[in-house]
């Protein structure tokens, strides 16, 4: 066996056995031994996940990502980011370099039985668009026979794209890169007729280009790409964590908790309200997470409820001022609904 395949095989070992020491303890305990949350996120997507140049993260993944944080150490700054590709980011969740996948990516079947991971929340209920630049004339999809178009490999993006331009017989040739930025920057210069990705990635990646008014988002919808958080599979206790931290944001946009009223509304009589924020005497439901009983209210000191969330990062409250859509509460036609918390 040659040198170079031995090291292959011992790097793998070893990430396996990380993977494997990680199960065992329990991510739980061993995100406590460590200290923190380490968090696989996109550095390059504003509104989800993105780097500014002091370092800093923001976005709506982020923001799970602290909820997460707040929810185990009361602390939301005990989260670490590591930038990922869409290429690299299963095998850092599957080798346990990272805690949790919060990087847009969407919940697939394949996803969850031939990889290894569980999702169960979606925190941007999204589809796949096609943008392009105004001066080419085109209104509608069906219109792009013939053109060049941009996409990202290792992303549901690619089949859907293959799908749809399939299904309608029409001819197009992919521009494939591996990287976000290089298609972004093949776009800007020109290399393609037209940019594919999820509409929210749209909406981000028009605000970056060099004249975003010069661009439109075609009305086409080819996708269901429901966007959520992903863990290893085998740990359900770190399961539940992960997404009660989403459903305790939507919970409070329920009950209108927000950041600014959270400890005022500990005094509420309603029991619902009590119980959610461990006022109800002998309440077991930050326990039997693993949870301190104060779990929801310090997610919601730290990121606020689901909506306040959404403004703030891809919302009116954005420069993106995406609106709620499929993402309002379920009591405002949308599909944001939480399990009861009791």
């Amino acid at each position: 066996m040659s040198k170079k395949l031995l090291t292959g095989a011992i790097g793998a070992a070893i990430l396996a056995l990380g993977a494997d020491y990680a199960q065992a303890a329990g991510t739980l305990d061993s995100v406590k031994a460590k200290g923190f949350v380490q968090c696989g996120v996109n550095a390059n997507l504003a509104g989800f996940g993105s780097q500014d140049s002091a370092g800093g993260f923001s976005g709506l993944d982020i923001d799970l990502c602290k909820a997460v944080a707040a929810a185990v150490f009361g602390d939301a700054t005990k989260v670490k980011f590591t930038p990922l590709s869409a290429k690299d980011r299963f095998p850092a969740l599957q080798s346990g370099e990272i805690d949790l996948l919060a990087r847009n990516t969407t919940w697939t079947a394949s996803r969850d039985s031939q990889l290894g991971f569980d999702f169960r929340v979606v925190n941007y209920y999204d589809g796949q668009g096609f943008m392009v630049r105004k001066d080419i004339g085109v209104k509608s999809a069906l219109e792009l026979s013939g053109a060049a178009v941009c996409v990202q490999t290792g992303t549901t993006t690619e089949l859907n794209l293959a799908d749809y331009f399939k299904a309608n017989k029409l001819e197009y040739k992919p521009v494939v890169f591996e990287k976000q930025e290089e298609v972004d920057a093949a776009y800007n210069a020109g290399r393609c007729d037209v940019y594919t990705t999820d509409q929210s990635g749209l909406y981000s990646i028009r605000l970056s280009l060099a004249n975003p008014e010069d661009h439109i988002i075609l009305p086409e919808i080819i996708s269901k790409e429901p966007l959520g958080p992903a863990v290893r599979q085998g740990d359900s206790k770190w399961f539940d964590i992960v997404s009660y931290a989403h459903y305790a944001m939507v919970t409070a946009e329920e009950f209108g908790i927000t950041q600014a009223n959270v400890e005022e509304m500990k005094k509420s009589e309603n029991p619902d309200i009590k119980r959610f924020l461990g006022e109800e005497e002998g309440s077991t439901i930050g326990a039997d997470l693993g949870l301190p009983k104060d779990w929801a209210v310090q997610i919601i000191k730290a990121v606020g409820n689901y909506g306040e969330a959404f403004e703030r990062n891809v919302g009116e409250g954005s420069p993106l001022k995406i609106k709620r859509g499929l993402n309002a509460l379920w009591s405002k036609g949308g599909l944001q609904y939480a399990p009861p918390i009791r």
